[in-house]
Parts: structure tokens; sequence; C-alpha cells
């Protein structure tokens, strides 16, 4: 299964996806280029900034409808 389908799962099945979920549960290295490939595909994913913790801030995406878009 492609990464680009790993994510698009995580997401419906989950409320978020950060580049640390992607990376235990995707294998992916680089979230944000996979997410760019889904919403240059139609999918309406958006992101937000969480503080973590630590005080580190990360993006976390999540689908705004998970109807694709029609081009």
């Amino acid at each position: 299964m492609s990464q680009q389908i790993q994510i698009l799962t995580y997401l419906k099945k989950h409320n978020g996806i950060t580049a640390v979920e992607a990376l235990n549960h995707c294998g992916c290295f680089r979230l944000a280029a996979r997410i760019h490939d889904l919403r240059m595909q139609g999918h309406r994913i958006e992101s937000t900034r969480v503080e973590t913790k630590n005080g580190s801030v990360i993006a976390r995406y999540f689908l705004r409808n998970r109807k694709r878009i029609q081009k």
C-alpha cells in the first residue's frame, strides 16, 4: 500500500495526523510532501499548528470534508 493511501486512510480513521504519527504508522518521513500530493489529487486537507508538551510547534493535518473535489 502506498504512503499516500496509508496517510489518507489514517486521516479518515483518526482526527488528523502529525509527522511523528506518519513516521510511526506509515513509515513516511516527508508528510508535507505526501499531503501536497493528496491535495493535488483533490482531497481537502487542512492544517493547524499544535504546540507540543515541550513547547515545539508542529503541523497537524486533517480532512476538512471527506468528499473529493470534482475537477
